[in-house]
């Protein structure tokens, strides 16, 4: 049990978006915002004399008087302790690998949805508490924290307690093929990859979002509805 809360800064212009990441936030269990800045400047100002209490920071991209990835840098030299997130519109791949290189802990493009932005702060815990009171860890620990291993214990933990109407075979089906999956993957897609009705698939999806072992993300594409794509989390 976390005996704590996790303090969040958000960094970020616009003001209503600010209030939304806020809103977000506090509506997870643990987290705390302690303070938002719409300026680079008022945010290292804030960082040089309270960096001790901040565990997480919010950062877009796009700042008045500082480029975001600039900024990302600066905090990442002076306090290395503190685990950064992107937020932001920019969808440039050129950012986005600048910043992986920078070592965010997350980048989630604008607009957010509350639950991939409770995905990530629910990872971001899972993250603290395992870290806590270890001096050591090992490899199948680390691993799991990376997102590098194939994970058959998450499909097996699914299966612990399952509402009415999700059947076991049937998800472990719709799991591992998302497993195998290269890119996010539409209901159709993983319709014809598994044999069951598109309906079938959709509410499995839906079920590992849920979950929170996958992640639904809206492709407008260039005409019709936005559909949904899935991927594991």
């Amino acid at each position: 049990m976390n005996d704590r809360s996790y303090n969040v800064l958000i960094i970020e212009d616009d003001f209503r978006v600010a209030e939304i990441n806020r809103h977000f936030i506090e509506q997870s269990p643990d987290f705390e915002v302690i303070k938002t800045c719409h300026l680079g400047k008022d945010a290292l100002e804030f960082l040089k004399s309270h960096s001790d209490q901040v565990d997480l920071v919010l950062l877009d991209a796009y700042i008045p008087d500082v480029l975001g990835l600039e900024l990302l840098w600066e905090m990442r030299k002076e306090y290395r302790l503190i685990d950064i997130v992107m937020i932001t519109a920019a969808k440039e791949v050129e950012t986005i690998q600048e910043a992986l290189k920078g070592g965010v802990f997350d980048y989630l493009i604008k607009p957010i949805e509350q639950a991939r932005m409770q995905q990530m702060l629910s990872r971001f815990r899972q993250e603290r508490v395992l870290l806590k009171d270890k001096t050591e860890l090992s490899q199948d620990e680390l691993d799991r924290q990376l997102n590098r291993k194939m994970r058959p214990e998450a499909s097996i933990d699914l299966q612990d307690k399952l509402p009415k109407g999700i059947d076991r075979l049937t998800l472990e089906k719709v799991f591992k093929a998302l497993q195998g999956a290269t890119e996010a993957q539409t209901a159709t897609g993983l319709s014809t990859q598994t044999g069951v009705s598109r309906s079938t698939a959709r509410r499995y999806l839906e079920f590992l979002v849920t979950d929170g072992k996958v992640i639904a993300e809206l492709d407008y594409g260039e005409v019709g509805r936005p559909e949904r794509r899935y991927r594991l989390l």
